[in-house]
């Protein structure tokens, strides 16, 4: 019996201001608040609450039948705690459902694995407890960052109790294999591996409302006849996409809703297909093969690495210099700069210097919020420039002992 896995992820950044030489000194904010807050309203009415309304209403509808996965980044949270609380309070009732799997990821939505394991352990406790907090679940699913991906990530997150991890069903590690079937992780014992369909998730995430192709309009029978196409031929379709595919990057006018809502209508007619969530597949299904990804993968861009966030210099040494602070940032022990340092290493800072061209170089200027990349990294190394002087006045604290925290078997 297939089963269908739909994995959302939930992110805002804070989008910093056009720091300018000048402020270096005089004003040790950073961020705009106006544009953040503007942003997370418009994203919020046109893609959170309908679409959090109408997967409840699918739950509702399909009671047990009809299960679905987000992680949610801890700045994402953070701006509902304080711009929208009717956003968190409708991810908590789809909590409350039961039939709604909240993931691990790293708090600040950042690139810590690649430059500090252990920066990168404390943001995994920090979104856990996050999770604990606000819906009353201890995630056991890991998912990093832009789903960044490597046989030491999958070794270190089954070192820290998780029971499985998303990754890119990237072709060159897949090489003819399928990425509809769970596959144990390189290096690990226990920690299976759920490889994303690619071509059917951009199906919805990218290419529903383009009109140039050939499957355009794209019609929920349609869609699901391309599903069953896979019974007999693979466990589980993955269908990771960004949750602002949602009204924001497909809007409303394209039918992406009115798609949705008919879509496991369509998908349940096979009475041998249902929906599950990320930790139900790993206990339902075995793993088949070895997925072994010795380099680093991801689900950005054409080439599906690191470059959309570390191709040019500019991303390579703003990003050096910020982990180069990582010491003298703990030894503070001062909690608003550390959070700082943290909002910081969110990964869209250096999304927006990437200077890549063609169709690639299109989807980084839609999401940035500067005119240039080179905007963006000297309204960046400007803002960590006051940032590096802040921590430099501030005479370090006695170090106090903590008790590390994993994740719950």
């Amino acid at each position: 019996m297939p089963s269908v896995c739909f994995y959302f992820q939930v992110h805002q950044p804070y989008r910093l201001r056009r720091y300018s030489f000048f402020d270096l000194g005089k004003d040790h904010f950073y961020e705009d608040g106006e544009k953040n807050r503007a942003i997370l309203n418009k994203v919020s009415d046109k893609c959170y609450l309908p679409a959090n309304a109408l997967m409840l209403e699918l739950i509702k509808k399909y009671k047990r039948k009809f299960n679905i996965s987000y992680s949610i980044s801890g700045v994402a949270l953070e701006q509902f705690e304080v711009y929208r609380p009717d956003v968190l309070k409708s991810f908590i009732e789809l909590a409350k459902t039961g039939c709604v799997e909240f993931l691990s990821e790293t708090y600040y939505h950042s690139l810590s694995f690649i430059f500090s394991k252990k920066e990168f352990q404390r943001q995994v406790q920090m979104h856990r407890l996050a999770i604990e907090k606000h819906f009353n679940q201890t995630p056991l699913i890991f998912r990093n960052t832009e789903l960044i991906y490597n046989n030491s990530i999958a070794s270190v997150a089954e070192k820290m109790g998780f029971k499985g991890i998303l990754c890119e069903g990237v072709d060159r590690i897949l090489g003819n294999r399928s990425p509809n079937f769970v596959y144990r992780a390189k290096g690990c014992k226990k920690i299976k591996v759920l490889p994303k369909n690619y071509r059917l998730s951009d199906d919805i995430a990218f290419r529903f409302s383009d009109r140039n192709w050939n499957e355009w309009p794209l019609h929920a029978d349609t869609y699901a006849s391309w599903i069953h196409k896979i019974a007999g031929n693979g466990q589980i379709i993955n269908l990771f996409m960004d949750y602002e595919t949602f009204g924001e990057h497909q809007w409303e006018s394209t039918g992406i809703f009115d798609f949705m809502k008919y879509l496991p209508g369509e998908i349940l007619k096979h009475q041998d297909f249902n929906f599950i969530t990320p930790s139900e597949a790993i206990k339902k299904y075995k793993a088949q093969e070895t997925f072994d990804s010795p380099a680093y993968t991801s689900w950005a861009d054409a080439e599906r690495d690191l470059s959309a966030w570390l191709s040019n210099n500019m991303e390579k040494e703003a990003i050096r210099r910020l982990y180069s602070l990582e010491k003298s940032v703990l030894a503070t022990k001062d909690e608003d700069l550390i959070h700082t340092w943290g909002k910081l290493q969110t990964s869209d800072h250096f999304y927006y210097m990437c200077t890549k061209f063609w169709s690639d170089g299109d989807v980084h200027k839609y999401f940035s919020p500067y005119d240039s990349p080179y905007d963006a990294y000297i309204y960046y190394m400007n803002a960590l420039s006051d940032f590096e002087s802040s921590i430099k006045s501030r005479k370090a604290k006695p170090v106090k002992k903590s008790v590390k925290k994993t994740v719950a078997n």
